[in-house]
């Protein structure tokens, strides 16, 4: 239950690449922004470890350059992007090495783009979702990736971080809700009495919340980090030729 809902609201965007450049996305979970930002005018890259997945988003990712390679040896030229950008994935990653290759990748003045949209249980009906999920699955609703965002912490490629959150509501219907839970493999793969169960108490705060025929809202807090690069730390200087040029 981590698929970024659609309406993804343009002013994260904006704030996350502000500028139309030369962007690298990291992973197929950054594709869905990938392709929002190729159509605001950024000329985009997206990196993908998984050789079996270059095709579909290769098809699905109109005028995106789509590359085989791993976010900690990245296949790319040194100062070569103005930004780079992770959705929904830095928790995949091993920081200590990505963090590093990010920095390598990055122009001078450059910046590392995060974000991670959750769902947001500051309203009641959702508190109550969440609880009835939690009771079967304990890691639903909760988050946790998020916390893959302390890594920048004390990192000398990227020393000061800003945050911003971003509210998105997106509708959904009773048959949505019950349809979203099966997407869950642990709840998926409830039978009998428990599926029963779970269906009825999801349904129940369906019915006590909506005001039919509108569905219900439900609400999303996007949550974005951006930092600008410092490269310091390099003992050389890092040009957009291929190798490394050393200044004496």
């Amino acid at each position: 239950m981590t698929t970024q809902p659609t309406g993804f609201p343009a002013s994260a965007d904006a704030w996350l690449v502000p500028d139309a450049c030369r962007v690298l996305a990291i992973g197929r979970a950054s594709a869905t922004a990938a392709s929002r930002l190729r159509q605001a005018g950024c000329d985009v890259t997206l990196v993908e470890k998984d050789e079996a997945a270059l095709a579909p988003l290769r098809r699905r990712l109109a005028g995106v350059s789509v590359v085989a390679g791993s976010a900690d040896a990245l296949p790319l030229r040194p100062a070569s992007y103005d930004a780079v950008l992770i959705t929904q994935g830095l928790h995949l990653l091993a920081p200590g090495l990505a963090l590093a290759e990010f920095a390598r990748v990055l122009v001078p003045g450059g910046r590392l783009a995060l974000s991670y949209t959750t769902r947001d249980d500051s309203v009641p009906w959702v508190r109550r979702l969440a609880g009835v999920l939690q009771a079967y699955d304990p890691e639903l609703m909760t988050g946790r990736q998020v916390e893959s965002v302390t890594a920048l912490d004390g990192c000398a490629y990227f020393p000061d971080v800003e945050r911003r959150s971003f509210r998105m509501w997106v509708p959904i219907s009773r048959d949505g809700m019950l349809a979203m839970i099966g997407r869950s493999p642990r709840l998926a793969a409830l039978s009998g009495a428990a599926a029963a169960q779970l269906e009825s108490a999801v349904a129940a705060v369906y019915d006590s919340s909506a005001r039919e025929p509108e569905p219900l809202m439900l609400p999303y807090a996007v949550q974005c980090w951006r930092s600008e690069v410092c490269q310091d730390e390099f003992t050389t200087r890092l040009t957009d030729a291929d190798g490394l040029r050393i200044t004496l």
